[in-house]
């Protein structure tokens, strides 16, 4: 296992005990208040919130690592794109997956069936992010402060529908903002970098709003039966209602719409009688959220309508595991961007990826997981977290399926092994008086990319969100409980 470094931690811990009583108290209530909050999957209810787990201080990064990511976004957001728009590169990509995964058969299926018929919107909104994770003690990356270990930054996932946290990443700082201020560290409030996510993903919706041509159509979110991340979507909502109050948003379930949606001849998508401009998914991205064939059916006629997608049924298969593991191969970048730059950037930040397919690449992944299954995460194509499967039960899960076609549903991805800071989370039912926890990060880089096949018309990074967790878990989700909301703390070279 590599070894793992510490950073340096914001403030001075530990606290004296009644100080941090009080401190943890007063954030706590402004958390609440402020809409940094979830609904309990514990103890569910429509007329309640809690506040969502965070570290009472930002975890500290170099301010030049922090850029490296945030200049590269528009790059990714580029290649991504030009693979969603490459039929043949997507086919190669999941043809065996889809014919194990029937989830991804199923999205596959719809997507043929829209090309056969002719793409009706060509126009295509992805709200993306990126997430990272910093290694620990990279040689190549030699730190010029003297207190932060060298690291690098390595690409865990990309996420190309339901990217969450457009409004948790915000309200993450504006929470530690108020925690310095109670200890009166002013002055470090300097050193936390200012984050428009919620405003960058809301102006991109109102882009492709205003590309549909029809000021009395609507923005839809399709959304959950039960939504727990109540906060981070009604934000989203209640955003693009302030910078737009004409313009009408609705939330429905793909239950819904498969009850209520229409498409007329024209491919108008209508709901209720309301024309759609623009499809927002919140939901979709799991099996769970179909269950039933009618489900199915809603999401093809929403891909077969001239509304607007967020994301397109392309961007979604874009967004795959699988096809995140293929573009780690040699010449599959240089195949979609040109420039020498672009490609050097985007390659380094990968980390180890490997296809588990019967052939010989994919019999070394499994024997390499096999005798080390510590250095590996198992990942299946799913979103949302909790999917993963990590450490010895890689070899058991390994070992069930190698001789099953099973497993070319599966990717092997090198663990990251980040540094380790310290500091305090504070979660729903905690103590006052939280102990120190040793935590790692990681981060989120969010972007709007609104085109067709042949041009790209907008391409911007637009903010970020950080997840903390304690340094023994394996899961980061916030909503499923695992993680924290954190924020960046940028410390000069």
């Amino acid at each position: 296992m590599c070894s793992v470094s510490v950073t340096p931690t914001c403030v001075p811990l530990p606290l004296p005990d009644q100080q941090l009583k009080d401190l943890v108290r007063k954030t706590r209530d402004w958390a609440i208040l402020h809409g940094a909050s979830m609904r309990s999957r514990r103890n569910f209810s429509e007329d309640s919130i809690q506040f969502a787990p965070f570290n009472l201080f930002p975890s500290t990064f170099l301010k030049k690592d922090f850029q490296k990511v945030v200049d590269v976004q528009a790059t990714f957001q580029e290649l991504i794109h030009k693979v969603a728009h490459d039929g043949e590169f997507l086919r190669k990509c999941l043809k065996d997956t889809i014919q194990v995964d029937e989830f991804t058969g199923n999205l596959f299926k719809i997507y043929e069936t829209v090309q056969k018929e002719g793409i009706v919107q060509p126009l295509n909104l992805g709200l993306f992010r990126c997430d990272y994770m910093l290694e620990s003690g990279n040689a190549k990356n030699q730190s010029s402060h003297e207190n932060y270990p060298c690291c690098c930054w390595k690409q865990v996932e990309y996420n190309t529908i339901a990217s969450g946290f457009g409004w948790l990443g915000p309200i993450s700082a504006a929470i530690q903002r108020y925690a310095l201020q109670e200890l009166g560290d002013l002055k470090r409030l300097e050193n936390l970098p200012e984050n428009n996510a919620l405003d960058g993903l809301c102006e991109g919706m109102l882009e492709a709003w205003k590309a549909y041509g029809n000021p009395e159509a609507i923005i839809l979110f399709i959304i959950e039966n039960i939504s727990y991340n109540i906060a981070d979507q009604r934000f989203h909502e209640f955003r693009l209602r302030e910078l737009r109050p004409d313009i009408k948003v609705v939330r429905k379930t793909l239950t819904e719409i498969s009850d209520r949606g229409r498409i007329s001849s024209t491919k108008t998508f209508t709901i209720d009688e309301d024309e759609v401009a623009v499809v927002y998914f919140r939901a979709g991205y799991e099996p769970n959220h179909y269950p039933s064939k009618a489900e199915w059916d809603a999401r093809l006629l929403i891909e077969r309508s001239k509304a607007i997608k967020c994301p397109t049924i392309q961007y979604h298969l874009a967004g795959t595991k699988k096809v995140q593991q293929e573009l780690s191969k040699p010449g599959a970048v240089e195949y979609f961007l040109k420039d020498t730059n672009k490609v050097n950037a985007v390659r380094e930040l990968f980390v180890g990826l490997y296809g588990l397919d019967f052939d010989e690449s994919g019999d070394q992944a499994i024997e390499m997981a096999l005798r080390n299954p510590e250095r590996y995460v198992l990942k299946p194509q799913r979103e949302g977290g909790g999917n993963n499967i990590y450490g010895t039960d890689i070899k058991d899960a390994i070992l069930n399926m190698k001789d099953k076609m099973e497993r070319t549903a599966w990717i092997l991805m090198e663990r990251i092994f980040p540094p380790i800071t310290r500091g305090y989370l504070i979660r729903p039912g905690g103590s006052n008086l939280p102990p120190i926890s040793e935590m790692v990060s990681e981060m989120g880089i969010f972007g709007v990319i609104f085109g067709d096949s042949e041009n790209i018309l907008v391409n911007r990074q637009v903010g970020h969100m950080l997840r903390t967790k304690t340094s023994t878990a394996n899961e980061g989700g916030v909503a499923a409980g695992d993680g924290a909301l954190d924020s960046p703390y940028l410390l000069d070279c």
